[in-house]
């Protein structure tokens, strides 16, 4: 396994070391001895899997403290625009957000720490993401933004017309709203 680290403090692209030959492939897709040891040690408590289709966007969702939840992101079918939002007041980074393309055939990881918001959007015709929590999910805690926020301008790597999101994650708050204005923090 190696890291490599984004510009964003904590954001990690994971890579496994994958064996293939004629038969297929096999990795370690999580190593908690492995990652400790490169600097990443978290109990992860919950595995999540979603099933979306092409044009999908879901997110950007977070959960507040002390129900924060550091994630550890992969596809096992088709492919993903994964998103992370650095939620952190104070740091260099805070308002800030960066992609990563996640698939089946890349095997990539994205570790998303405490204090981050996440989505992602549906490149391949459908795509199955696991991701593992260190938290469990509460839903007093869960928090949002709003996928096309313009303060943050994040390019979902879609066209408009082919995006899809539901309801609830259309209603959510600007980031302006949420963490400019203290009564929706």
């Amino acid at each position: 396994m190696k890291l490599n680290r984004t510009p964003l403090l904590g954001l990690v692209v994971v890579e496994s070391t994958v064996f293939e030959d004629k038969r297929g492939y096999f990795f370690e897709s999580y190593h908690a001895k492995k990652l400790a040891e490169l600097g990443i040690d978290v109990d992860f408590v919950q595995d999540n899997q979603s099933f979306s289709k092409q044009g999908t966007i879901r997110g950007l969702h977070y959960q507040t403290a002390p129900y924060a939840q550091t994630k550890l992101v992969r596809v096992i079918q088709g492919e993903v625009w994964d998103v992370a939002v650095d939620l952190r007041p104070g740091t260099k980074t805070f308002g800030k957000w960066e992609g990563v393309k996640l698939s089946a055939d890349n095997k990539k990881q994205l570790l998303i720490p405490k204090g981050f918001a996440h989505g992602f959007a549906v490149l391949s015709q459908q795509a199955i993401v696991l991701y593992k929590c260190d938290a469990f999910y509460f839903r007093e805690a869960e928090q949002g933004i709003v996928f096309n926020d313009p303060t943050l301008a994040i390019d979902w790597q879609l066209d408009a017309q082919e995006i899809t999101v539901s309801e609830k994650d259309r209603q959510l708050p600007t980031f302006q709203e949420k963490f400019r204005n203290p009564t929706h923090a």
